[in-house]
């Protein structure tokens, strides 16, 4: 490890004699005897470089991975194309930094790719303010809730069923520890049951939040939902995967206020669910309420253009109490790579991405029901991904699929009980008519 760690026995020796300790161990005196291990951790001896690459790709191989699997599993992290340039130009120093810009001044190239990125996010939702990123989409859609709530004085969530799942959770764990309450709403045909959200909106109703596409694939009637929460002088959430708003109308067409959502198709692997980031954008009057910091344009003395933190609302850079959120970093190296992605693709590029994800997911659904081994359960409109009724267990079904190397759709009884043997499956870009082909006969085999 000195290849690492750089400390010899003489450097650490030194050490210990300036703070006047005679051994290692005495660094733990403070720690109770009880507490302490009294066995050797159960690792394998120090390796070579060699061995242990050779290693680490030996249980890598374990993976299922998505070179060497054909994949129809969606559910909110989705195989989608990354150009190959994209790794490269993550490298150049300038921009290669996940971590926040306490100096900002030597930061442009940091600072510039941020600005990018809400220049870019702003055009896909039609909204004007764009913050520099959250964590993922499941901490953006909570902060909208939070940023609702601290708006309108009010502290009622109404929250679709829709919703993805683990958003709603996130969301729950959030309010629970913040004085606000969320009430779900029911779907049908796998829409927002509007005469549920009817019979629930109330003068406590702070926010609406949607999810179009929501988590079984289903385009909303976001207008109609915003209408009538404005109505009541609520607000509303949209939860939107980005890629799709290539392709149907923005949220601002909409009558969006807060547009939400998970930057991981625009450029970032799957990686096992994360990291990815969530984007943020909003109409001019929510602009001060905005989690975390905002970039912007500016000229130096010499007229030289260069970019600043425009604001900063986060808790590490103004009083504690008058900050809108704790979340402390913006995701900075993800967000750079769906800067580069949405870069290289353009607006052309992004909306035949969406228009493949549409038409491959619709041939697919159309083969699947062919077979008679699968029904519909909703006629609703839908984007990449759908859900069908399985004529097996779903586990048992994509057992067998995995064994022909496919990874199959996501088991939607799991969350949702009452869709029993609810099979859901997303169509990427990638997906060849091969492919779709080949899930489609294997499937019913």
């Amino acid at each position: 490890m000195a290849r690492y760690i750089g400390n010899t026995n003489e450097d650490r020796d030194q050490m210990l004699k300036e703070v006047g300790l005679s051994n290692m161990d005495s660094l733990f005196d403070a720690v109770p005897e009880s507490v302490l291990l009294k066995s050797d951790l159960n690792i394998p001896r120090a390796q070579s470089e060699i061995e242990l690459m050779k290693n680490l790709k030996a249980l890598s191989n374990k993976n299922l991975n998505v070179d060497n699997y054909t994949c129809f599993l969606g559910a909110g992290s989705y195989d989608h194309h990354i150009p190959a340039v994209i790794d490269q130009l993550l490298l150049r120093q300038e921009f290669f930094t996940a971590y926040t810009p306490y100096q900002p001044e030597i930061s442009q190239g940091t600072l510039q790719v941020i600005f990018e990125y809400q220049t870019m996010i702003s055009e896909l939702t039609g909204l004007p303010v764009v913050n520099a990123s959250m964590y993922d989409g499941a901490t953006s859609m909570t902060e909208a809730a939070i940023m609702a709530c601290e708006s309108t004085k009010r502290k009622e969530i109404l929250v679709a069923k829709s919703v993805h799942p683990e958003n709603r959770q996130v969301l729950n764990t959030y309010a629970k520890f913040r004085d606000m309450t969320v009430t779900e709403l029911s779907y049908q045909n796998g829409q927002v049951d509007v005469e549920d959200l009817k019979n629930k909106l109330n003068n406590n109703t702070a926010a609406v939040i949607i999810q179009s596409p929501n988590f079984f694939g289903v385009i909303e009637d976001i207008k109609q939902i915003a209408d009538m929460a404005h109505e009541n002088k609520s607000l509303i959430i949209l939860n939107a995967d980005p890629i799709s708003l290539a392709l149907l109308k923005s949220p601002e067409e909409s009558g969006v206020d807060i547009a939400v959502g998970d930057g991981q198709p625009l450029g970032n692997p799957m990686s096992f669910g994360g990291p990815s980031l969530g984007y943020m954008a909003v109409t001019d009057k929510l602009m001060r309420k905005i989690p975390g910091r905002i970039v912007g344009e500016t000229v130096d003395k010499e007229g030289n253009r260069g970019f600043v933190l425009t604001l900063q609302t986060r808790e590490q850079h103004i009083r504690r109490e008058k900050a809108t959120s704790n979340i402390c970093s913006n995701q900075a190296l993800n967000a750079l790579t769906a800067t580069i992605y949405m870069t290289l693709m353009g607006k052309e590029g992004l909306k035949k991405v969406a228009e493949l994800c549409y038409n491959k997911s619709h041939y697919a659904y159309d083969e699947l029901i062919k077979t008679g081994k699968f029904s519909p359960v909703f006629d609703a409109p839908f984007f990449k991904e759908f859900v069908v009724k399985s004529g097996e267990q779903v586990n048992a079904l994509n057992s067998k699929l995995l064994k022909k190397n496919i990874i199959g759709g996501y088991e939607v009884e799991l969350q949702y009980p009452e869709l029993k043997d609810g099979w859901m499956i997303a169509v990427t870009e990638k997906r060849t008519k091969a492919e779709i082909d080949d899930l489609v006969r294997k499937a019913v085999e």
